[in-house]
């Protein structure tokens, strides 16, 4: 992978490139982002980059023999460690090595999926995934080998807070007493769950959410997502590329447009059209309907941002900055957390099955009475 093919984060980039440049690499680093972040994307291009033989300025070169190896993740001093467990086809002594096509594939369809996804492509099934003791042993060996190609042997670390005690003290001693010429890389969600004194021996590369702008430029560029679905989609996703890829196969309708409509209707006390809505609500199935009240949430934080300070609201459509503009004429410190849990209470009572149509009449009765103030 590539940098050019990480959208935004200029800053971090910026700053794995001059670590590289200026050949100031810590043996030792821990990219720390949630799921659906760019930390495992910057990973594998910042290991590109290293094992580069003809270094751009801004990028890795894509074309020598270390890159294309690199992109197809099959470079011989590149190596990978991860959550894994006993399936149909592997029975015992589950390894990363093991299932090293699998993931090949895995990332290479994307790097911004999370355990859950993991898990169901090995058919995992209900089974949980950790890095075992056994793998330790492993490492062992493998950062006891000289680099065959590159300047670097490389070793990507995918989720080390799931490591086995035993495992974990494996690494802490090889973080201790680094290898030379070896570089570990650790991707982690949650630094918390890991070692402190594993945490301390390493570089920290905090990475950030996508902003909304930065996801809606994802799904336009590798899902051909028309505007507004896109903008729809990046409200939702807060930041998580795996959630907004999985959205676009889940959103069938224009929310924005729907949310508009039903809070006119609210407003004007038509509940004989709230009802009709209600029938259109409930034709958009259970997932679109918890989608719907999300989205419904996530644009009513905005208007009570709008309210509180207009320059807090970073990203919106003109539509929607128009909406937000206007209704946040009527949100008042009263109000304001009761229409908020209102919608709370909604997702929570379709989440849990219950009627749709009766859920939405009667959160409609409850917001046009909060509107209005009764």
């Amino acid at each position: 992978m590539q940098f050019s093919q990480i959208i935004g984060h200029q800053e971090t980039k910026q700053l794995l490139l001059q670590s590289v440049q200026q050949n100031h690499v810590a043996h030792a680093q821990l990219f720390l982002g949630q799921e659906g972040s760019a930390n495992l994307a910057l990973a594998l291009a910042y290991a590109t980059y290293i094992n580069c033989e003809a270094k751009q300025p801004h990028d890795s070169c894509g074309t020598c023999g270390s890159c294309v190896k690199m992109n197809k993740l099959v470079h011989p001093d590149f190596n990978f460690v991860m959550p894994v467990t006993t399936t149909k086809t592997v029975s015992k002594e589950a390894l990363s090595q093991k299932f090293i096509n699998e993931w090949r594939a895995f990332i290479l369809a994307s790097p911004y999926q999370g355990l859950n996804e993991w898990m169901q492509y090995i058919g995992a099934e209900n089974k949980q995934g950790n890095i075992s003791k056994e793998e330790s042993r492993q490492l062992v060996k493998l950062v006891s080998l000289k680099a065959f190609e590159g300047d670097y042997k490389i070793v990507v670390i995918w989720l080390p807070e799931l490591m086995h005690p035993v495992a974990a003290n494996a690494l802490l001693k090889l973080l201790e007493e680094p290898p030379a010429k070896t570089l570990f890389l650790l991707v982690s969600q949650s630094a918390e769950k890991l070692l402190a004194t594993i945490t301390s021996r390493t570089q920290i590369v905090q990475v950030r959410n996508y902003t909304e702008a930065e996801v809606v430029t994802y799904l336009q560029q590798t899902f051909n997502t028309d505007q507004n679905t896109a903008n729809q989609i990046a409200q939702l996703a807060e930041g998580n590329l795996n959630a907004a890829a999985k959205l676009t196969s889940e959103i069938s309708s224009d929310y924005f447009a729907f949310f508009l409509e039903w809070m006119r209707y609210c407003y004007s006390y038509k509940f004989g059209e709230v009802i009709e809505m209600s029938e259109k609500f409930q034709t958009l199935g259970r997932e679109n309907q918890k989608n719907f009240l999300l989205y419904a949430l996530n644009l009513f934080r905005k208007v009570m941002l709008y309210g509180v300070d207009a320059s807090l609201i970073s990203f919106l459509p003109p539509a929607e900055l128009d909406f937000v503009q206007k209704f946040s004429k009527i949100i008042t410190d009263a109000n304001a957390g009761q229409l908020a849990d209102e919608l709370n209470q909604a997702h929570y009572h379709i989440e849990r099955n219950a009627n749709p149509k009766m859920v939405f009449v009667d959160s409609s009765i409850q917001m046009a009475g909060y509107m209005r103030g009764l």
